[in-house]
């Protein structure tokens, strides 16, 4: 029965890892129903860091074949090539290394009530470890063309994995990740 106990938490926790936190702003003053089409503000895709082991083509290939996609279901267009669009896009990848410090307390009670003796057990022990991991998140801005102001941005984040991902797994978490930012566009 304890054992059920202490696998709970760290289930709950591999899950919650896995999950993606959105976030979003957006100028309310905008009517986004008047936005038809976009294209690209450059530089397209932004790093932070700007680390080369982060950098990469095949990456900003992927969120930008991601973006072009859950945009058109959005009902907006690219714009003809050489034109701007109602909106420019830009996207950005940031990647933070955070730290926690995570204790796990065992020890002293065991067993139940033994009668006149009362409980039994050894003394209570508290572990402390400090523990390292990268926070990746994808951002995706959208400018009014006009003016040049920002007028809507979206984030999805998550925590990275500590083995790499293979090409497949990169293409759809990406995939998931941009359609789940855009998911909440256009504001309601």
């Amino acid at each position: 029965m304890s054992l059920r106990f202490l696998l709970l938490p760290a289930l709950l926790l591999l899950t919650a890892c896995e999950s993606i936190e959105l976030s979003r702003d957006y100028d309310r003053s905008r009517d986004f129903a008047s936005y038809r089409s976009w294209s690209w503000k450059q530089p397209i895709l932004l790093y932070t860091p700007n680390d080369p082991r982060i950098k990469s083509d095949l990456t900003e290939q992927r969120i930008r074949e991601a973006t072009d996609q859950q945009l058109e279901q959005r009902g907006l267009r690219p714009a003809p090539a050489g034109s701007q669009g109602d909106l420019q896009v830009q996207a950005a990848l940031i990647v933070e290394q955070q730290q926690d410090l995570v204790s796990t307390s065992y020890g002293n009670y065991w067993g139940g009530y033994w009668g006149r003796g009362g409980y039994w057990g050894g003394p209570m022990v508290t572990e402390t470890r400090n523990v390292t991991y990268k926070i990746a998140t994808l951002q995706i801005d959208l400018y009014d063309s006009k003016d040049g102001k920002l007028v809507w941005r979206g984030s999805g984040e998550q925590v990275m994995r500590s083995a790499p991902p293979s090409p497949q797994e990169r293409e759809t978490a990406i995939r998931e990740t941009v359609s789940k930012v855009l998911s909440q566009y256009p504001p309601h």
